[in-house]
């Protein structure tokens, strides 16, 4: 009979996953804290230890890092929480686990989880790699999400670099972790470097590393990400130093360490995250296209939030569980209302926004609902007047304003459309010219610059 123990500081937890497992045939020991689980432990030996993380006394992570460190983790340990963190999930990868399971309890997930888990403890350190994608996998059920998961999974496959563009806040980090997680180079290290961190008396240092006259060596990016993943994010920050750095390497296979004479070859995958409007750095110089060209051999664009709306409400859900989960606040349940609000809300800083708007909302109230005039008052900021009108909040207008923001959004794009020409302009959408003359005044729109040749 297989020996199962269950660490987890709820009771009904405990009793519910010691009921089904006895009635599964398995020998059941149950702990509430950390100090009974070592108890448990020296006394006696498990096949498997379901492991819970957030505990008052000792967290799940130290208590798995306690056996892994000290040579115990002799057998199994399957995670249990609400949805895991990237953190967690790195950590809980790399002492050992071998897989997760999220709460609410899934009984049938549970039980296939134990029984592939016992099946595979002689294989538990192959099988510990399959925790991370799982977690790691953006959220979202529309077409466009999935159709998105889809190709990076077509993507992680091949060793090219890779160009995720799009707008701040999008996720475009997070994709490129699950890129990472999903490739061959998966159990290899994952290092990050922000463009923006690298001056031009540091970026030799920070990617090639130093190399002393008597051998000592400090490892750069470039070296620390051997075997695995380097992600440069937001390219366009880099400086014209970094950048010349980056396409030596990349086009010669290999770089020197500052102070080095030998050379090192550039054993690492290469991400980069621009900006969806990378192009206009390219023509105004800032960005060489020639870098862009080695990077850019896979191009993902990862869109804004706007344009898969239907998913806010299930983002919602799981960053206030990740939330609850990860930083101890109080859980909150958002009103249908308030949902369907921030479904037609614009997020010009996309998802970013949206996980600092939860975090707001379970700092901020003490009932158990979210209403909506709560979520009001927290978007209440709207964003800036000068920001394209896809990025504005109009549902938070009165019509009156709202018409004028449109009207004088689509007439400034239809004026540049025809070279500030408003007799152009007036065939275009249709208006009489003086009315048009007005409509232009009264939205506040300047024209008078270059109307001297209409």
């Amino acid at each position: 009979m297989s020996q199962v123990l269950v660490v987890d500081d709820e009771a009904d937890i405990r009793a519910l996953i010691s009921e089904i497992l006895s009635e599964e045939g398995y020998g059941v020991t149950v702990a509430a804290n950390a100090e009974q689980a070592r108890n448990a432990r020296e006394a006696d030996r498990f096949d498997l230890v379901l492991l819970d993380i957030w505990m008052p006394d000792t967290d799940g992570i130290t208590l798995l890092r306690e056996w892994s460190e000290g040579g115990d983790l002799n057998c199994p340990v399957v995670v249990m929480s609400g949805h895991g963190t990237v953190d967690t999930a790195v950590e809980a990868t790399r002492l050992g686990a071998f897989d997760f399971v999220e709460k609410p309890l899934s009984l049938a997930k549970l039980l296939r989880t134990v029984e592939g888990a016992l099946d595979s403890a002689g294989q538990q350190k192959s099988a510990s790699s399959n925790l991370l994608p799982a977690l790691l996998t953006p959220v979202g059920r529309s077409p466009l999400m999935k159709s998105l998961r889809e190709k990076v999974q077509q993507y992680a496959r091949h060793d090219a670099s890779v160009l995720l563009r799009g707008e701040p806040g999008t996720g475009r980090g997070a994709f490129a972790r699950y890129l990472h997680a999903l490739s061959r180079r998966a159990e290899g290290p994952l290092i990050s470097t922000t463009a923006a961190s690298l001056t031009e008396s540091n970026v030799e240092e920070r990617l090639l590393g130093i190399e002393s006259a008597d051998g000592e060596i400090t490892s750069g990016a470039f070296e620390r990400a051997a075997g695995g993943t380097l992600i440069i994010d937001e390219l366009t920050d880099l400086n014209a130093l970094g950048q010349k750095i980056l396409i030596g390497a990349l086009e010669d296979g290999h770089y020197r360490r500052v102070g080095g004479s030998e050379p090192v070859r550039l054993d690492a995958r290469v991400v980069a995250t621009v900006i969806d409007d990378y192009e206009g750095r390219i023509e105004s110089g800032a960005l060489r296209r020639d870098l862009v060209a080695y990077l850019n051999v896979l191009n993902v664009r990862v869109p804004p939030l706007r344009d898969y709306a239907e998913d806010v409400p299930e983002l919602l859900a799981y960053y206030v569980d990740k939330l609850v989960d990860s930083e101890g606040l109080n859980f909150r349940r958002l009103s249908v209302a308030a949902q369907n609000r921030l479904r037609n809300y614009p997020w010009p800083d996309n998802v970013r926004e949206l996980k600092n708007l939860v975090r707001r909302l379970l700092l901020a109230g003490t009932d158990d609902d979210v209403s909506l005039e709560e979520v009001e008052a927290e978007i209440s900021e709207a964003a800036p007047q000068d920001e394209p009108l896809v990025k504005q909040d109009l549902l938070a207008l009165p019509l009156r304003e709202a018409r004028e923001q449109f009207e004088r959004a689509y007439l400034q794009q239809q004026l540049v459309l025809c070279d500030g020409k408003v007799g152009r302009l007036a065939k275009r959408v249709g208006m009489e010219r003086t009315h048009l003359y007005r409509k232009l005044r009264s939205l506040g729109v300047d024209f008078k610059s270059v109307t001297s040749d209409d």
